[in-house]
């Protein structure tokens, strides 16, 4: 709490052993101040936080420093004028230890080198072996990639998430990014307006989301409406199986009920009606002929012409949604040059068309 304003109610997690759980959600809904609460820099007002042995609530505080948790800041708060080495070993009395975690994060050309000359990923990863190097209960990494490149993201993530795991040490990892939080999370916390909507591994909270905040939050998605009857949903696409109706029943009394459509759930096939052409080195289509996909209805759209293009390694078969929704179906958007383009990871040719502009 501050002042008046609730920052974080009903919170409730539990992170098990070697355990690397991911709390995402949007900016202001309160990740970074259960990080705070948990490392001593803010008071929590109500509840408890046990770390190990150590019980912590608004009576009994205990100070950061023996809370034995280790915090990975976002701007990475090294020693300007400490090198590398003992930005590292600071308080650490094992020389040995040290060096450990240098040859671990690949810094052992760096290990005399001052804050000032390194790069913000060598940076990150000094920031994290000081933090491990004091063997803490818990490590708190308060979006420790929002500063770097996005090149540079998608390789130091396995990094740190191959670090921690070496480590054997349970994680909270605070980031706004799902890609991040999807990736590299054993489980997944999505937080909105201080309170913990779902968490779960990650591919329970995409696939089966419990609240509308989070299926719109996690991944691109549309929602159609639909109606309950005999075990299934009937939407403007089709009919599909509900997996548990009896449930879906009781919550939707009227039989009224909202479907979460993702790309990964239509099925696609060839289109012999459609009139896109592609050759090695350029597209040559004035418009596509698409499916309307709620109505069905034929529907033209403008498609660019000449566009330079990689070269495709076969032919190209147009394709059009078949409006049928399938788990097993592995479909995925790939480049928009107009219109969307899909791949499928089938039996079926794929589109070869990716424009770049």
């Amino acid at each position: 709490r501050y002042r008046d304003r609730i920052a974080v109610e009903h919170f409730d997690l539990t992170v098990a052993a070697g355990e690397i759980v991911t709390l995402v959600g949007p900016t202001g809904c309160g990740k970074s101040s259960v990080l705070r609460a948990v490392a001593g820099l803010e008071r929590p007002a109500a509840g408890c936080i046990e770390i190990g042995e150590l019980v912590i609530d608004a009576r009994h505080d205990v100070p950061p420093e023996r809370r034995r948790t280790g915090l990975v800041f976002q701007d990475f708060a090294l020693f300007p004028h400490l090198t590398v080495a003992q930005n590292i070993g600071f308080r650490v009395s094992d020389p040995a230890v040290v060096d450990h975690w240098i040859a671990a994060l690949g810094l052992e050309s760096h290990r005399d080198a001052m804050p000032a000359t390194l790069s913000g990923g060598q940076k990150q990863r000094v920031a994290l072996a000081r933090a491990l190097a004091h063997a803490p209960a818990l490590v708190l990494l308060d979006e420790p990639l929002s500063n770097l490149d996005a090149a540079l993201k998608a390789s130091l993530r396995w990094q740190i998430r191959d670090a921690l795991k070496a480590a054997g040490v349970p994680a909270i990892w605070v980031t706004h990014d799902q890609d991040e939080a999807l990736s590299v999370g054993d489980r997944v916390g999505v937080m909105n307006a201080g309170r913990l909507e779902q968490v779960g591994e990650p591919e329970q909270c995409y696939r089966a989301p419990t609240t509308r905040f989070v299926a719109r939050f996690l991944g691109d998605g549309v929602f159609l409406r639909g109606r309950l009857s005999d075990g299934g949903v009937q939407t403007v696409v089709g009919r599909s199986v509900v997996g548990d109706a009896e449930t879906a029943r009781r919550v939707a009394r009227s039989g009224e009920v909202d479907v979460l459509v993702r790309t990964h759930d239509l099925d696609l096939e060839p289109d012999e009606r459609g009139n896109a052409r592609a050759r090695p080195g350029c597209i040559r289509s004035a418009c596509t002929k698409a499916r309307s996909f709620r109505s069905g209805s034929a529907t033209r759209c403008a498609s660019p012409t000449a566009r330079r293009c990689r070269p495709a390694s076969r032919p190209v078969t147009p394709w059009r949604c078949s409006g049928r929704t399938t788990a097993e179906s592995r479909a995925t958007p790939r480049r928009r040059i107009g219109f969307t383009t899909w791949s499928t990871r089938g039996k079926r040719p794929q589109c070869r068309f990716s424009c770049c502009s």
